[in-house]
């Protein structure tokens, strides 16, 4: 793994760099775990989160992001369109992670955003949380369980002695 550290460390340096250089503000780079109270002050603190899937992941990153957050004086979720959140949080920055220059110019409008535009997108991203809470993902969990599944009706066109 000396690879992935040295580039790991290598976009820490640089995104720290870029950022301080263009807006005045310090990045950081977050890849490794931390406890949760830890993990929670680092969101509360940041005034723009970039999550950045390629594919569909990290969802419960993004929304935990923006429940941490003070409704008050809110940071900016800035959100891949690849991520599965990206369907119910509208109100983040959407971004294409495989376009760097799109997403230096997003973190950019996000770190200059006014405070009522913050509050707004915030409060929007907070009612999708609170709308689509663990009971009801675990009600409609159990509902598509229970739904009927429509499979093609190919068993009934195949040979009778295929069958048996």
């Amino acid at each position: 793994m000396p690879t992935w550290n040295a580039r790991s460390t290598k976009l820490s340096d640089v995104s720290t760099e870029s950022t301080v250089k263009r807006h005045g503000h310090r990045s950081v780079y977050v890849n490794r775990t931390h406890n949760r109270s830890a993990l929670a002050g680092l969101y509360r603190s940041a005034r723009a989160a970039l999550v950045t899937p390629l594919r569909d992941g990290m969802n419960l990153v993004a929304k935990e992001y923006v429940a941490s957050q003070d409704s008050e004086d809110p940071g900016v979720l800035i959100l891949s369109r690849f991520a599965g959140a990206a369907v119910e949080c509208e109100a983040a920055l959407l971004v294409n992670p495989y376009d760097p220059e799109s997403v230096g110019t997003t973190i950019g409008q996000a770190l200059s955003m006014p405070l009522d535009e913050r509050r707004s997108r915030h409060d929007a991203l907070f009612q999708v949380l609170m709308a689509n809470d663990v009971k009801v993902w675990g009600e409609r969990f159990l509902i598509a369980l229970t739904r009927p599944l429509n499979f093609p009706n190919w068993v009934g066109q195949m040979s009778p002695a295929l069958i048996q």
